[in-house]
């Protein structure tokens, strides 16, 4: 009988085609999409920007700013404490039925905001409405930004008895990140870390001193800052 042997090389060509074969043929449930990202990145928070503004309407016969002007003044400051970014723009209108009145709320919501913490270089003066032909209120404006959560589908739409492959459901943490964006404090952060505080070089110097000295770097608690159990009760 004789023995046909074949070549080292054309061996190696026939074993590729045949993994070759076989590799296009296996049938596959995974997604590329599960082998590149993972769940939480699959249901991404959006941020959006938003103009937050408010308008205070000049009396053409009032002297001043009326008490409710200035506590809507004074709220909507508090809105830019919280979530503002970028400058707090007062606009003053050009087209007003009181000029005097319109320059005077203007300073006063100055005043205002610079009580409530807002340095002068924050704020940013314009003006508006130049040859308007009706009295135009004073507007006060910044932008904002908020956290839009993924669109997660119902549950009752997905099969969970289909176990084809290991791949994890298209729910699969997107109540997370539905809970992220109803908690998250600025969705500005999502978009980028800020910048951090000076850290306290004389505190960081202080404990490491203690630390070199094998001492506990905690902080003392005086009897009353003791969170033991008072003996009253026992």
């Amino acid at each position: 009988m004789t023995r046909q042997i074949r070549s080292l090389p054309a061996l190696i060509a026939l074993s590729a085609g045949m993994v070759s074969a076989c590799s296009s043929m296996a049938p596959t449930a995974v997604e590329p999409a599960y082998l590149e990202s993972n769940a939480l990145d699959m249901n991404p928070i959006q941020v959006r920007m938003n103009t937050e503004f408010l308008e205070v309407a000049i009396d053409a016969y009032a002297s001043e700013l009326s008490s409710d002007d200035r506590s809507r003044i004074r709220t909507f400051v508090t809105g830019y404490v919280k979530k503002g970014h970028g400058p707090l723009v007062m606009s003053l209108p050009q087209a007003s039925s009181n000029p005097q009145l319109a320059v005077a709320a203007i300073a006063e919501a100055r005043a205002i905001a610079w009580e409530m913490g807002i340095e002068y270089d924050e704020m940013s003066s314009t003006a508006h409405g130049s040859g308007s032909p009706v009295s135009e209120p004073l507007i006060l404006a910044y932008q904002s930004y908020e956290a839009i959560a993924p669109n997660c589908p119902p549950k009752s739409t997905i099969d969970f008895s289909d176990v084809t492959s290991n791949n994890h459901q298209p729910t699969l943490g997107c109540s997370v990140r539905t809970n992220l964006a109803a908690m998250i404090v600025d969705p500005a952060d999502l978009l980028g870390g800020r910048p951090l505080d000076p850290s306290d070089l004389q505190r960081r110097e202080v404990i490491l001193e203690k630390f070199r000295k094998g001492e506990s770097t905690a902080s003392v608690r005086s009897a009353q800052e003791s969170g033991a159990v008072s003996t009253a009760i026992r």
